[in-house]
């Protein structure tokens, strides 16, 4: 049986980040992988059978201090690392969002004690507007035995852009969210938790509000489809990254938006989530640039409509009118034209939803990606 350790810093910090680690392992022992999962205090223990858990990195973002938190990275990674080496396993997987001298420490760390290095890139590029080092991006990468991506588009970017990495690259999908989450049916129990209003057509924004999420073609689109769906309100839920919300405030200002925008513009509690796609009847994601999108796994999983950019890594989830809906990326007069069609027809809504959650049951299934990913640790 393989042995593999998951050396996970990040786990629930301020994400969903921690059920795709808890999808991951159960696809892996379900295909007779050995799973030993390393991550932070605030990731509770799933209670999965079969995994071995371990919080080593205590509460590794407590302090406003980076320095501080760095070195609990430190400390964290070689008690889990060490610690993995002596249950004499040798398969380290990584999760990367963002290349650093901290995540290039773990990798050293690795390759000295002679164990194999597998990463999954979640972001070829940082989606933060902050520039990666070129030179720590090709150190990680060249310590890498293999490395993973969730698409084919991705997989294409990660090779053009670093030419010279010998390590194989393969697609391993991202999995759905199903075995993690309570999906609701009383929509007017969800509006009435959420203080939403019960006889309105809602559009759900959610997650964090970035630049390249496209938040502002939304609104540009939106003044057309009040006009036509007077009733339509758009739900945005989510705390801005970084910039701040007023480029919003002036366009929801500028077009006399108020009486059909509600902002929820905050950290969602996890708690919470469930009730937001049950309140929602269609969920917009606008993106400019993704290479995956969690949130349009976690919609397809809570069972809704999901309309969304025609980006490539996308376009490898959504067909058009089959399991969701799709628009021209960054142009607002064609997100406009397609809400006006789907909100034009419940039936179609309803419709797609239905063909969404089973591509995302059997397509995007733990035990599948576990299966892929068990074969690629075998070619190692």
């Amino acid at each position: 049986m393989k042995k593999v350790a998951i050396i996970d810093p990040l786990g629930a910090h301020g994400s969903s980040h921690h059920l795709y680690l808890f999808g991951q392992s159960i696809g892996l022992i379900n295909a007779g992988v050995d799973v030993s999962l390393y991550t932070n205090i605030k990731t509770d223990d799933p209670k999965i059978a079969g995994l071995n858990f371990f919080s080593f990195y205590k509460d590794i973002f407590k302090s406003r201090f980076h320095i501080i938190n760095g070195l609990r990275w430190i400390i964290g990674s070689v008690h889990s690392i060490f610690h993995a080496k002596s249950s004499h396993i040798s398969f380290f997987h990584f999760h990367i969002f963002h290349a650093n001298i901290l995540v290039l420490f773990n990798l050293i760390l690795v390759k000295l004690l002679f164990g194999r290095v597998i990463l999954t890139i979640h972001d070829i590029d940082s989606l933060s507007n902050k520039k990666n080092s070129v030179l720590i991006s090709n150190f990680i990468y060249k310590l890498a035995d293999s490395i993973l991506t969730h698409n084919k588009f991705s997989k294409l970017n990660f090779i053009e852009s670093n030419p010279n990495i010998s390590a194989p690259v393969s697609v391993v999908p991202h999995g759905n969210y199903i075995p993690f989450i309570n999906v609701r049916n009383d929509q007017e129990e969800s509006r009435l938790y959420l203080g939403l209003p019960k006889e309105k057509t809602i559009l759900l924004f959610f997650g964090m509000i970035k630049k390249v999420k496209g938040l502002d073609t939304l609104l540009h689109a939106f003044k057309s489809v009040v006009k036509e769906n007077p009733n339509t309100v758009l739900l945005i839920a989510g705390k801005p990254w970084k910039n701040n919300f007023d480029m919003y405030q002036k366009i929801i200002a500028k077009n006399n938006l108020s009486n059909n925008i509600i902002l929820h513009t905050n950290f969602i509690a996890h708690k919470d989530v469930e009730h937001y796609y049950c309140a929602s009847d269609l969920v917009v994601l606008p993106y400019k640039r993704i290479y995956q999108s969690g949130v349009l796994m976690m919609a397809l999983s809570y069972q809704k409509a999901v309309l969304v950019s025609n980006l490539p890594p996308l376009k490898e989830v959504i067909v058009d009118n089959e399991n969701g809906f799709l628009f021209q990326s960054g142009d607002s007069d064609s997100l406009s034209d397609k809400l006006n069609f789907i909100l034009a027809s419940k039936k179609e809504i309803e419709r797609v939803r239905k063909q969404g959650g089973l591509s995302i049951s059997s397509k995007f299934s733990w035990d599948t990606i576990g299966v892929l990913t068990k074969q690629i640790y075998q070619n190692l």
